[in-house]
């Protein structure tokens, strides 16, 4: 009796689905907390240095440092201000940079419409999977669903089409909060930092109209810490309030670009398939 030998052909190996991974901190909370111990220490012990001052009643401050501790209680606050927009704008390029995906969003745009142009869709589903990042992964979801529809025998055209549409608007509401994660907060900050700092000049202000209003000659050391206070702060609030407005902007503008990257291969898409079908 002949053996018999089967033979097993290699399985194909399963097309990986494409997925953003933006991440990114998720609670901005823990951010101002770290940031406000590191400003807490670093004005009382950093600042505040001895050696910051003339003598050790750090009434007359020798270097920059030593002015910016005369700022007063307010400049621990607008250094935690200004620390959370570094941190959450470092944040921020590398969440978006990842969300970018790995190639020039521009090419892949007008790549994708070339692939459906060309009615390629495991091309532009190729082109996807290279990509990554949220474009690529909001693309893909659409082209699953466009492929959907062309096995669908059931729908009319105008219903595929609303469905592939529908597919579209959801996969990028889904990626939305992800990439806008933590853009409220510099763009609270960008008010925020310049309201603390007004704060700080109005009480620096205050100081240096009490030193001038004390009976007899002025006392020059109460009237230039109340003016040292208030350029500090003022000083620091538009630090702070410049930095959260350029990154907010900036980031802003690099979201609105991939919507609109996905905006147009979403219409191209569509459009294909409707005159495919």
């Amino acid at each position: 009796m002949a053996e018999q030998t089967n033979i097993q052909k290699p399985q194909a190996a399963p097309k990986k689905e494409v997925s953003s991974k933006v991440g990114g901190i998720k609670s901005a909370s823990l951010v101002v907390l770290f940031c406000f111990i590191f400003a807490v220490c670093f004005y009382i012990f950093g600042l505040g240095y001895v050696g910051n001052f003339k003598d050790a009643t750090k009434d007359v401050p020798i270097n920059l440092m030593g002015t910016v501790y005369k700022g007063g209680v307010v400049v621990p606050v607008l250094i935690t201000c200004f620390l959370v927009v570094v941190v959450l704008t470092i944040e921020r390029w590398i969440a978006l940079a990842k969300a970018k995906g790995s190639g020039n969003t521009t090419k892949f745009v007008e790549n994708v419409k070339a692939a459906l142009r060309n009615h390629d869709i495991a091309k532009a589903e190729d082109l996807c999977r290279k990509q990554k990042g949220t474009v690529g992964a909001v693309v893909y979801a659409t082209l699953q669903k466009y492929k959907e529809m062309e096995r669908d025998t059931i729908l009319t055209k105008e219903q595929k089409l609303a469905s592939i549409q529908a597919t579209l608007e959801e996969a990028t509401a889904l990626e939305m909060p992800a990439l806008q994660q933590n853009l409220p907060v510099l763009a609270t900050l960008t008010t925020l930092g310049t309201l603390i700092g007004l704060f700080g000049t109005v009480l620096g202000m205050i100081k240096s109209f009490q030193a001038l209003s004390a009976s007899g000659a002025p006392d020059s050391t109460e009237l230039s810490t109340g003016i040292s206070e208030a350029l500090v702060n003022t000083a620091l609030g538009i630090a702070t309030a410049a930095l959260a407005l350029i990154a907010y902007n900036f980031y802003t503008n690099k979201i609105d670009n991939m919507t609109y990257a996905i905006d147009e291969i979403g219409f191209a898409t569509v459009s294909t398939f409707s005159a495919a079908h």
